[in-house]
């Protein structure tokens, strides 16, 4: 029984150990599950405008159709079609590094092409709210 006793210590030592070890994992396995990370971030025309001013390297992506491309488009902007299957291998060939301004004609499909381009490891994304149509009401 002596024996017992003397051993309780050492278990007792050995359970708190563990549990405060376990515990510790828990909250960090919490804190990394609340982080989030914004995709994009939402521009109105003005903020698209001066970003576009101030930002010589930037990239303008229209994801709306070749056809509706061919009818109007923002100076400078290249096409690649959101809704195109191979829209996810066309944007692999695109520098990750770069700054994206996208936008389609009402700003739906641009938001699914900005989510796409974040999932592929881009960072530097904006979403032009209001698509086409706010930029020709705003110019």
């Amino acid at each position: 029984m002596k024996k017992i006793l003397a051993f309780l210590p050492v278990l007792l030592v050995v359970a708190l150990t563990l549990f405060n070890s376990c515990s510790g994992t828990a909250q960090e396995t919490q804190a990394n599950t609340t982080s989030v990370s914004i995709p994009y971030q939402d521009l109105d025309v003005s903020a698209f405008h001066k970003l576009r001013q101030d930002n010589a390297d930037l990239v303008i992506l229209d994801v709306r159709t070749p056809g509706e491309f061919a009818q109007d488009k923002i100076d400078g902007a290249i096409n690649l079609d959101v809704k195109n299957p191979a829209f996810s291998e066309q944007i692999k060939g695109l520098d990750k590094d770069k700054t994206y301004m996208v936008y389609c004609r009402t700003g739906r499909r641009s938001v699914s092409a900005c989510q796409l381009m974040q999932d592929q490891g881009f960072k530097n994304l904006y979403n032009l709210q209001g698509g086409i149509l706010a930029w020709q009401a705003g110019n």
